[in-house]
């Protein structure tokens, strides 16, 4: 048993029917799976969170149509790997053979310089890449590798399918087959895995692991006394780089200093991109902090910006002062929800029609079927306001922005009230 590979290698699909998850891709008639079937394979993007299936769709999809598989790091490879397999690539493509498939992990982790030696070989044909990552590839990836590569959006596991998975391994791996084991509760497994599938059969393998008896009964509590403790041991090399980031930004939110600049000093000693650090960062200080006090955004944008230029050791000191700043401010996620409330209204209502009075109009034909007339120009009133409607009819009044209590957004709140009285109740 201790020469086989983790059960999570063990577990890993090698079809798109065993797949987990993911059906808005490769379920029947699905768009990726179309592209699949028809052997008309674009370069691609996988974003989504860790322990989705990534990796593992991009080796099915190469399986599937026969290709070579070339898998890189972007942790640890370079521009000089990246060269060697796109050599590699090329003899085979010279050779008659079909095009690889070179598969890129992290691949927001590449430098402008590695993304750009990727570019030729893509733009030539020598490869289909396929490239993984849990950062927004608008923001990480070269705009010209984008702009050839296809993005699909993988999704959260649903908890049936993380259940599924446990199911699955209990009745095909060869370790556990012959165990009795009895699941009870999921709740525990489900909560520490974080939805990520692998950390979940991780977490699995240690409990059984851990449990000396000929009859295995898997509970809430067995999972806290015999696994918690031990995950940290367990994980491979990265893969608490998720959760220690969420402890960073609770921390935060939180409004806890000590508990920021431990978790930061974790994640620094560790190794972590600076970059990403102040990134999130930047994120926190308009989703927690908004408006309740506005520096915050500016000085977690000077922050990301002045670690870019001076980079390591000497950021750590930028992110500590940011990070303890964000901890020590006052929060508010008012505009957080209000924008995520607004689109929960766009999607319900769908596209209601623009009032003429806010149209804009151009031309004499617009002008004489009455598009902008009767808006009032706000600055030519006293106070620079005047009352008129900026909805569609149909919404009109709705309120969307709740400020939050702290100074700022009550001052914005009694302020609202002179302008609009009873109109929104603020």
């Amino acid at each position: 048993m201790n020469n086989l590979p983790p059960l999570a290698e063990r577990m890993r699909p090698k079809t798109l029917d065993d797949y987990v998850g993911q059906k808005h891709l490769v379920g029947p008639g699905a768009v990726l799976r179309k592209a699949i079937e028809s052997g008309n394979l674009p370069s691609m993007i996988f974003w989504g969170p860790p322990g989705v299936g990534k990796t593992t769709l991009a080796y099915i999809i190469s399986q599937s149509l026969n290709r070579p598989f070339f898998a890189l790091s972007a942790i640890n490879s370079g521009v000089k790997d990246v060269r060697e397999v796109i050599e590699r690539a090329s003899l085979l493509k010279q050779g008659g053979q079909t095009l690889p498939v070179l598969f890129i992990d992290e691949i927001h982790r590449f430098s402008k310089s590695q993304q750009d030696s990727l570019l030729g070989a893509v733009e030539r044909g020598i490869v289909t890449l396929i490239g993984a990552t849990t950062e927004n590839p608008s923001f990480e990836v070269i705009s010209a590798l984008l702009s050839r590569c296809q993005v699909y959006i993988l999704q959260h596991l649903h908890e049936d399918d993380l259940i599924n998975l446990l199911q699955k391994a209990m009745q095909d791996d060869e370790v556990l087959q012959q165990k009795n084991i009895t699941i009870r509760d999921y709740e525990a497994l489900l909560r520490l895995s974080g939805g990520d599938a692998r950390k979940l059969l991780n977490i699995f393998e240690l409990l059984i692991n851990a449990i000396d008896s000929p009859e295995i009964i898997v509970t809430n509590e067995a999972v806290l006394e015999n696994v918690q403790q031990n995950m940290a041991l367990y994980d491979k090399a990265g893969e608490q780089h998720y959760d220690i980031i969420s402890a960073f930004i609770k921390s935060m939110r939180g409004s806890d200093p000590n508990g920021a600049v431990y978790w930061l000093a974790r994640m620094l000693v560790g190794g972590e991109d600076p970059l990403f650090i102040a990134r999130r960062m930047l994120i926190l200080a308009s989703e927690d902090i908004g408006n309740a006090n506005p520096n915050a955004l500016l000085l977690a944008q000077s922050c990301f910006e002045a670690v870019n230029v001076i980079g390591m050791p000497e950021a750590r000191i930028i992110l500590s002062q940011t990070a303890v700043y964000l901890a020590t401010s006052a929060k508010s996620n008012a505009s957080y929800m209000a924008i995520d409330t607004a689109m929960a209204l766009v999607k319900q209502t769908g596209d209601l029609p623009i009032p003429l009075h806010l149209r804009n109009a151009p031309t004499k034909l617009m002008k004489n079927i009455g598009y902008g007339k009767d808006y009032k120009y706000a600055h030519s009133y006293e106070g620079n306001f005047t009352d008129q409607d900026f909805l569609p009819d149909a919404i009109k009044g709705t309120q969307l922005y709740e400020p939050g209590n702290n100074a700022r957004e009550n001052e914005a709140r009694e302020k609202l009230k002179k302008l609009w009285g009873n109109r929104y109740k603020y």
